[in-house]
């Protein structure tokens, strides 16, 4: 029952949310091993005009950037998976975005089970039925 938040630099279009959908919803099933079926993903976009990275804006730039957080039930990924999860990820906003700024940020959140759930039921009571 991932959650992603996405931001990306950039004019929202269709197609964009379409690849952006494509690349997470793969990665979270392939790499982290969780349902699609629960998969949420939101994604939000930020123009280049406000969007500052060491103190200059993307447009000043000539650069990309996007941001993402996906929460996760604790325990239930290793490191390397982890780590696998953000390369990848990375690497594949490279290729829908291009132009890439190096400081492009994934955030994996490795949620307490008990505090963490869908549907008025925790991941914690899930496990335990």
């Amino acid at each position: 029952m991932p959650i992603l938040n996405v931001k990306v630099s950039g004019k929202k279009s269709l197609e964009m949310n379409q690849k952006i959908n494509e690349l997470l919803l793969d990665l979270t099933y392939r790499i982290l091993g969780k349902k699609k079926e629960v998969t949420v993903i939101t994604i939000d976009y930020v123009d280049h005009d406000s969007w500052f990275i060491g103190g200059h804006l993307l447009s000043e730039q000539g650069k990309n950037s996007f941001y993402f957080d996906i929460k996760i039930t604790d325990e239930t990924n290793t490191k390397d998976e982890k780590a696998k999860y953000i390369k990848e990820a990375f690497e594949g906003f490279e290729r829908i975005l291009g132009n890439l700024h190096e400081e492009s940020y994934i955030y994996v959140q490795d949620v307490k089970a008990a505090s963490y759930g869908y549907g008025g039921k925790t991941q914690e009571y899930r496990y335990h039925q």
